[in-house]
């Protein structure tokens, strides 16, 4: 992991988190163009991976993944 990625306060962190768990995907973007502003897309990517993501309940982690896909998929399937 990027030394500054886990320098990274959880009070960065949080924000983003409820973003997600409130379904607001435009605070989202907004919240991470602002992380990445701050500390670089490099830091963003090791913070998301390694810290954000894991923390996501499976229905919160579907979602972010429609989001993000939204606009070339119609529908995400849901297969167990």
């Amino acid at each position: 992991m990027i030394p500054v990625a886990t320098q990274v306060s959880i009070t960065a962190i949080i924000p983003i988190l409820t973003a997600i768990g409130n379904r607001q995907w435009e605070q989202f973007k907004e919240l991470e163009a602002d992380f990445v502003s701050q500390y670089g897309v490099e830091v963003w990517q090791e913070v998301f991976n390694f810290r954000l993501k894991p923390a996501l309940d499976k229905d919160s982690d579907r979602w972010l993944l429609t989001q993000w896909c939204g606009e070339g998929i119609s529908s995400v399937k849901n297969v167990a």
